[in-house]
């Protein structure tokens, strides 16, 4: 399976590409995997809710123009259904199994996901109801998937 990761915003800490870079690497002898950044929309520390729904429609557009038509989507939102280590084993797995050649999982900008997004996404997934900073969220995302890759060969790595 091709598993494609949409973000908003840059890793500008050395320290998160690190992390990426360790977790790439470990998923390279499983699948085929791209990391999609794009930029975040400019934005001033107090907006109106008209101006932060524009904000998120921007982020938005961006998001859809690198999500394949084919591809199953993954939105990553705090309302989103929550899932143990094992039972995104098992969704992956499924979801593989079921012809799923493409998985491509979105974490939006710091005010979230526009609703065309939500509406594009096949599966909202909620890895907390707190809120993480994104890039966080992208070296988590990355760590469950490869823990996924793992539980799934029954190879030791998820205690």
């Amino acid at each position: 399976m091709k598993v494609t990761i949409v973000c908003v915003g840059k890793l500008k800490e050395k320290y998160w590409r690190d992390a990426i870079a360790e977790y790439s690497k470990r998923l390279s002898r499983y699948m085929k995997l791209e990391i999609i950044e794009l930029a975040d929309e400019k934005a001033p520390e107090t907006m109106s809710p008209a101006q932060e729904a524009e904000v998120k429609d921007k982020e938005g557009q961006r998001i859809l123009k690198n999500v394949k038509d084919d591809a199953f989507v993954v939105a990553l939102a705090v309302e989103g259904k929550m899932l143990s280590s094992e039972e995104l084993a098992d969704f992956m797995a499924k979801k593989g199994v079921g012809g799923v050649s493409h998985m491509v999982f979105i974490i939006g900008g710091s005010l979230g996901l526009s609703p065309a997004v939500m509406q594009r996404a096949d599966f909202a997934l909620s890895f907390s109801r707190m809120t993480f900073p994104h890039q966080m969220m992208r070296v988590v995302l990355l760590e469950q998937i490869y823990r996924s890759e793992r539980i799934q060969r029954n190879e030791p790595y998820h205690k």
